[in-house]
């Protein structure tokens, strides 16, 4: 094991990396650290069953609250694109002539998504967007998505003058921090946590999807994936599993200074005691890409199966619901001061215990709202739903909705 770039490893079914690039990986990992910390063993944390309920419960009513006729999207980044109530997506792919041609605009959809959620990680609490045209100000999830459509839009990550909505390898190799910088509205007195690291990772996208043909075409763009996932199909279904394979085994080596296993690299994937390998798979933006996946390849007629064998997302906004509501709580007061790196071992656990925690949620709040798990998948969960709950009850709690949790973020993982 090591570090390193592994660009070109193949992952065959035998291989030991093979079995921790699945969603299946996470659930099943995520579980023994939790029964480690049910057991009363972990030095970090321990869990307290009895605010299952009452955090469902907020869940439910936060579901209700934003659905109230419970016609949930599912989560992905499409929702931040209309923040405000405006579907910037709708009017830019109608202007540009994409509503007669399903599977282009099903391809340019994907060129948008896949840079948009790689820049997704969290913006810092003084980082605001003005989305001029909507007259609002945004922060956070919604800011950064508003502002990556506006980058896209401009033709920043088009290596064509000429077709401006497209994602190309070339065009994302030349993208510098400045270029990024101005899109996103950064400066002295509008800061944005991890510019750097934004613009190195979209720079390293360009390179992995140059170094993959087969999955990203020649010349190299993002939306060819669509044609990839289409040529993979049966009968016009293909499984979330093998979205997310694709994109676990063609994106890996974006993701910087992460652990390699024998050329293979693990993306999010980090050290915990618990396992008897060491390593503990969360995949939480790749997953989040699965999810914001599903609507474009939708558009081009496909039908995604097993959406529930993806999980929950564990990141500050879940994770921090679970913190709230003391269903985990530390052992240590020092947690609630520390700054911590995304490596450090109680963040990875708390990770952990927020993949279970979601799973066990969105039981019961499928059972509070009386809906099968069929009709209320976890995207859907998620989207009402959890995510938003996190965000509700830090706004209640804290002042600006920071997360409980100080944590360093390089721009790629939170």
């Amino acid at each position: 094991m090591n570090h390193g770039s592994g660009w070109h490893t193949p992952v065959s079914a035998g291989h030991p990396a093979a079995l921790l690039l699945s969603s299946m990986a996470v659930r099943e990992r995520c579980r023994v650290v939790t029964a480690r910390v049910e057991a009363g063993l972990s030095p970090f944390f321990t869990w307290h069953p009895e605010q299952l309920l009452p955090c469902a419960e907020y869940v439910a009513q936060t579901i209700r609250l934003n659905y109230p006729d419970l016609d949930v999207p599912y989560h992905s980044r499409w929702r931040h694109f209309e923040a405000g109530g405006r579907d910037r997506w709708s009017v830019l792919a109608g202007t540009h002539g994409l509503d007669g041609d399903r599977l282009e605009r099903a391809r340019v959809a994907v060129d948008l998504v896949i840079p948009s959620v790689l820049l997704d990680a969290g913006a810092g609490a003084e980082w605001r967007y003005r989305d001029v045209a909507g007259g609002m100000e945004l922060g956070r999830s919604e800011g950064l998505g508003v502002a990556s459509l506006a980058l896209f839009a401009g033709g920043a990550l088009s290596a064509d003058p000429a077709s401006p909505l497209r994602c190309d390898a070339a065009a994302l190799q030349r993208l510098s921090p400045e270029v990024l910088a101005a899109a996103f509205q950064v400066g002295p007195a509008n800061p944005l946590v991890g510019l750097e690291g934004r613009s190195a990772l979209l720079q390293r996208l360009g390179a992995v999807m140059e170094a993959t043909p087969a999955v990203f075409g020649t010349p190299a763009r993002a939306g060819t994936l669509v044609d990839y996932l289409l040529a993979h199909a049966i009968d016009g279904r293909i499984a979330a599993s093998f979205v997310l394979g694709t994109l676990l085994r063609a994106l890996g080596p974006v993701w910087p200074g992460r652990v390699v296993l024998q050329g293979v690299p693990l993306g999010d994937c980090w050290a915990h005691p618990a396992l008897e390998d060491g390593l503990l798979p969360f995949h939480k933006l790749t997953q989040w890409l699965t999810y914001s996946l599903l609507e474009p390849l939708e558009t081009a007629g496909l039908t995604i199966t097993g959406l529930d064998e993806l999980t929950g997302l564990p990141e500050y906004r879940n994770g921090g619901l679970l913190l709230d509501f003391r269903l985990i709580r530390p052992r240590e007061e020092r947690f609630w001061r520390h700054a911590w790196t995304v490596d450090a071992p109680p963040v990875v656990e708390w990770r952990a215990l927020t993949v279970t925690g979601l799973d066990r949620l969105a039981v019961a709040v499928r059972e509070l709202l009386g809906l099968a798990p069929e009709a209320f998948p976890l995207a859907r969960v998620l989207e009402g739903g959890t995510w938003s709950a996190g965000r509700r009850i830090a706004a209640q709690r804290r002042s600006g909705g920071t997360p409980p949790v100080k944590l360093i973020s390089d721009g790629t993982v939170f």
